[in-house]
């Protein structure tokens, strides 16, 4: 029968198969011998040990569309990655990090200012403004007044979104508020597991119907830049595309080149600044990178 990772735990994985329910299983030696790790948002075949306890083991794991290292997750549709407005200031250089590491993947994502409410209507719009003039959809909402709640779930439904973000900014609040029945799987997982009350040290998928999907993952506050080339950072900037044709050099790093168009458009104002800092501290690191 085939069911999928919703949970792991300690080397344990609950699949929920439809039907049925949750399964408790173990993944099969071939997984470790083969240097495969399951990860939850697998879709897996599983083999039935006992009915009654809802026992069993993975046999296979299906062929995936995507996966993302940190967090460890498979098959998602979108990454939706949440920073507070303020309180904890966002750290914007861990945010365009994580936006190249889904871009990578090419894994769309959208951006969530949350807790709108501490911060002014201007600096709200400056925070925003740099993200969606680089071709992202940003959403500004806040769990105590409720505003722009409802947008942001209408963005979720009927796909498989990771919600991903650092410590503290509501993220868990966010899930009860758009979606309570999360709160009922999150009572069925842990009294399966013999925890307690679900706190997000592990990443969990759950299924809240109209075909959509969240999977909540634990807070981040640092990430390593993914594998690639320094001469491929500049691919990945959505902001750059149109400026490139009039550099001067084909192939421009817009680093250091005379004649550089993303340049000439940062001192006129029309990139963000932040933005452009971050690809070239990205873009130095990826240069000292060892290759071995």
């Amino acid at each position: 029968m085939q069911g999928k990772i919703i949970r792991g735990v300690g080397g344990f994985y609950y699949v929920h198969v439809s039907g049925m329910g949750v399964l408790e299983c173990k993944a099969k030696g071939i997984f470790r011998n083969q240097n495969i790790k399951p990860l939850v948002g697998d879709n897996v075949q599983v083999e039935l040990l006992e009915k009654e306890k809802l026992l069993g083991n993975i046999s296979a794991i299906l062929p995936r569309k995507n996966e993302l290292i940190r967090p460890a997750v498979a098959n998602v549709d979108q990454a939706a990655v949440i920073f507070a407005a303020s309180y904890p200031r966002p750290n914007l250089n861990l945010l365009d990090r994580y936006l190249l590491m889904v871009s990578c993947q090419k894994i769309p994502a959208l951006i969530c200012f949350n807790k709108k409410d501490t911060l002014s209507r201007e600096e709200l719009c400056q925070l925003s403004s740099q993200y969606e003039a680089s071709g992202f959809q940003v959403f500004e909402t806040s769990t105590v007044s409720g505003e722009g709640l409802e947008e942001f779930r209408q963005a979720l439904l009927g796909r498989t979104t990771v919600l991903a973000g650092p410590s503290g900014v509501g993220k868990s609040s966010m899930i009860n508020l758009l979606f309570p029945e999360a709160g009922m799987e999150i009572g069925e997982i842990s009294a399966r597991i013999k925890r307690g009350r679900h706190t997000t040290r592990h990443s969990q998928l759950f299924s809240l119907g109209q075909a959509t999907y969240l999977m909540d993952t634990p807070g981040f506050t640092s990430l390593r830049l993914p594998e690639l080339d320094k001469e491929e950072l500049r691919e990945y900037y959505e902001e750059f595309q149109p400026l490139q044709e009039g550099c001067r050099f084909l192939g421009c790093a817009h680093i250091s080149e005379p004649g550089c168009s993303v340049k000439e458009a940062l001192e006129q104002g029309r990139i963000s600044r932040s933005r452009y800092e971050n690809y070239t501290q990205f873009y130095e690191e990826l240069s000292n990178r060892k290759k071995y």
